[in-house]
């Protein structure tokens, strides 16, 4: 099963790769959110390639895939859908939102209000939408890929708490290197790149790739391990809010589809070490800060409270 796993998942990121030039490490984050089943949010300032590895990611699995633009001016129905009166069958039918997709980039969400952010919390969770007393399952897989930029930014919102924790990941992405911008330069001057890509997973595949990390091994000293790491930032003076029992468990599950991308069927203490920050980081609220801090401070807080926690033999 490994062998056989890490061949599709060699040829995802191979194809996502063929786009999005240097930044390996952020696309296998990706990758390990779509795995986990989970949703990934991509934070960085405009023009760095943040929706370009979205698009490079959904064009790369087979499904349906729909772009929101988020602007101050979107209704919560405009993500959901909404139910409309249809004169010949004198009943209210209900038209289905762009968030029943397989693959659902939320371009800038942090540009719409709170109130249109929070349409996206029980589809994040429970694959669900409610809406007139129905509730309609999403589709399988589902995945959202939120960009944001930084808050500083004019004309954006805070995302609330309860937004942030139902994102796995939260990856920042960066400039690129000197020689990766410089092919940029020339493989876009026909056009984009990535609108060629073509799809190397079918939904199914996904699916199952997904049933396979539920599968992967975790010892019981990692479960130690993992939960000394969370003990730790509810114990930190410097630490407000600490990890929730929902943050262990994204933990955990990261865990797993790490392993996975790595091509082990059971989780080491590296696996839960390398994703603590990226995992945990926007799920704690630092003291003296109401938005958790300055990124950047914050993440340095828990590289080192994680460094402070032994690791098992």
């Amino acid at each position: 099963m490994v062998i056989q796993t890490e061949g599709l998942i060699r040829c995802l990121e191979e194809n996502i790769g063929q786009v999005v030039l240097g930044k390996s490490e952020v696309v296998r984050l990706c990758v390990v959110a779509l795995l986990a089943g989970e949703h990934v949010l991509l934070e960085d300032v405009p023009g760095v390639g943040k929706t370009l590895i979205g698009k490079a990611l959904a064009r790369s699995v087979s499904g349906e895939f729909r772009r929101i633009q988020f602007t101050p001016d979107l209704l919560p129905a405009d993500i959901t859908g909404s139910s409309i009166f249809d004169a010949k069958r004198q009943d209210f039918v209900f038209t289905r939102g762009p968030i029943f997709a397989n693959v659902v980039l939320a371009d800038e969400i942090n540009r719409t209000t709170p109130r249109t952010q929070s349409a996206l919390l029980e589809a994040m969770s429970e694959g669900q939408v409610s809406a007139d007393g129905q509730t309609y399952p999403l589709p399988r897989p589902f995945m959202v890929i939120a960009t944001q930029n930084p808050l500083e930014f004019e004309g954006t919102y805070p995302l609330p708490e309860s937004q942030l924790d139902r994102f796995l990941l939260r990856v920042s992405v960066g400039y690129p290197a000197r020689e990766h911008e410089r092919e940029v330069l020339t493989t876009h001057r026909s056009g984009e790149p990535v609108d060629r890509l073509q799809p190397v997973l079918s939904s199914e595949q996904v699916v199952a790739l997904q049933q396979a990390v539920r599968e992967v091994a975790v010892d019981e000293s990692i479960n130690d391990y993992l939960l000394d790491v969370v003990q730790a930032t509810r114990q930190s003076e410097e630490i407000h809010v600490g990890v929730s029992t929902r943050g262990a468990l994204a933990l955990y599950r990261a865990a797993q589809a790490q392993a996975i991308v790595e091509g082990r069927n059971y989780v080491v203490p590296d696996d839960v070490k390398r994703l603590a920050v990226p995992v945990l980081a926007h799920r704690v609220i630092t003291k003296g800060h109401l938005y958790g801090g300055q990124r950047a401070a914050v993440e340095s807080l828990l590289a080192r409270l994680v460094e402070e926690v032994p690791t098992p033999g």
